[in-house]
């Protein structure tokens, strides 16, 4: 790789990276080698580690139409992903003990186009050893959830913690020395609010986000935080949407709690008062906030409260989403393929973030908070694993030019100022602006 603009752990420099075997090499200026890459005017960052995507593969019968590991991964690959953190659901059965997560390897193999590694569940019905089965298995870390989740018409669907449940999981989770993402919202709360306003006919996505105010965010987090205190366990807040949640989280972590938490991009991106325009594709929870959170949840990604930006990657089939009222459709949103690009834009270019700080939010804080040792930064001997981003070149995101199964994104129709030209897993192209996505599966499955 010569010629580009490469992003090391000291800074951005000039200089050549040479890779041989899929490791990295040489650093330095002037290397030669059998093949070249001209990265002339290009950005030359980690490739992205996404630590929160939903790939509900298999479906069990009843989501198999849902994203599969063959379109997700080939999405990760033209957004610059190369390796990502896969959630213990959506699919069926969920990833809760040794035989879901073989059932989870095996509907995999032979499909990645990037590497994966697995969280394990926390659930009510998998504290008599289905913890300590998926540490045995390789999982990179644990997933629980306090909001309501999960169909419990589908036998083998998620279930959110109780907190008898969160004090138990923590314990033995903490004995694995692993760490567990939490979704923080205070469930008895939001689901309460959400039926009463439904039930008063409410339909838009502002009602929907007004159901799940800031404080049933900012309560979880202090529980799991103060759970995490009790147990020693080492916890990651999951997608916090608001300015507050931060705070808690700095506040935990000066005091010695080991916590981290991420924001994703869309909150990064979109505010309440576009939501209706565009449609029920930009629901999720906790909910898109106002102009304001999202300028406070900047202010912490420019800083040091937030620890990495992730797609929380949620698809489902269009017809979950194609509804009249915004709280009868499925929380979630596809956004794996525009987090590099997007969160380039929006950062470096329009903010001033600088590309050492762009680098760590989307590859090696992420990897370093899950253990993924080969991962994360460009340095001599972790793999070759690359982003090339060609900045002030804007486009217009159009439907066909998603990867996903199903070709929706509240992103379709935005004009992005950044592109990805080409995406290095292991030293091998996986995706280039001229040859598109590799026909080819280099992808494994990374085991911890």
């Amino acid at each position: 790789m010569k010629n580009g603009l490469v992003i090391l752990d000291s800074g951005e420099i000039k200089t050549d990276v040479g890779v041989d075997k899929g490791k990295i090499t040489a650093i330095g200026t002037d290397l030669t080698g059998d093949q070249e890459i001209d990265a002339q005017g290009l950005i030359v960052s980690p490739g992205m580690v996404d630590a929160h995507v939903h790939i509900t593969d298999p479906g069990g019968g009843y989501r198999d139409e849902w994203e599969g590991y063959i379109t997700g991964t080939a999405a990760c690959a033209k957004g610059g992903v190369t390796s990502f953190m896969e959630m213990p659901l959506n699919q069926v059965p969920a990833t809760v003990n040794g035989e879901t997560i073989d059932i989870k390897y095996a509907a995999g193999k032979d499909k990645l186009k990037v590497d994966v590694a697995s969280f394990g569940g926390v659930v009510p019905f998998n504290l008599g050893g289905g913890i300590q089965e998926l540490d045995a298995k390789g999982v990179a870390g644990y997933k629980c959830f306090l909001a309501t989740c999960g169909d419990r018409s589908i036998d083998g669907d998620f279930q959110n913690v109780d907190d008898y449940s969160l004090y138990e999981g923590m314990k033995q989770v903490a004995k694995t020395g692993k760490v567990l993402a939490i979704h923080a919202e205070n469930a008895a709360v939001t689901d309460k609010l959400g039926e009463i306003a439904y039930q008063n006919g409410e339909t838009t996505l502002k009602a929907y986000v007004e159901s799940r105010p800031v404080f049933t965010e900012v309560e979880a987090i202090r529980k799991a935080i103060l759970m995490a205190k009790e147990t020693g366990c080492r916890i990651h807040i999951c997608h916090v949407a608001c300015r507050e949640g931060v705070d808690e989280v700095i506040k935990a972590r000066e005091e010695g709690v080991d916590v981290t938490c991420e924001t994703c991009t869309h909150y990064l991106y979109f505010t309440t008062d576009e939501l209706d325009a565009i449609g029920p594709i930009v629901k999720c929870s906790p909910p898109i906030r106002d102009e304001q959170q999202k300028a406070g949840l900047w202010e912490h990604a420019m800083g040091k409260g937030i620890s990495f930006v992730t797609s929380d990657h949620s698809p489902c089939t269009p017809d979950l989403k194609d509804k009249d009222n915004a709280f009868e459709a499925w929380g979630g949103i596809p956004g794996v393929q525009n987090n590099v690009d997007v969160l380039f834009d929006e950062g470096v270019q329009k903010r001033g973030m600088s590309l050492k700080h762009f680098a760590e939010l989307i590859a090696s804080n992420p990897a370093d908070r899950y253990n993924l040792d080969q991962k994360g930064r460009i340095s001599i001997g972790k793999d070759a694993d690359f982003v090339l981003i060609k900045p002030d070149a804007s486009y217009t995101l159009n439907a066909e030019d998603l990867e996903y199964r199903n070709k929706i994104s509240p992103y379709i129709g935005r004009e992005i100022g950044a592109q990805v030209v080409q995406t290095i897993l292991r030293g091998q192209t996986i995706y280039s602006q001229s040859a598109g996505v590799t026909a080819e599966f280099p992808g494994k499955f990374i085991k911890k």
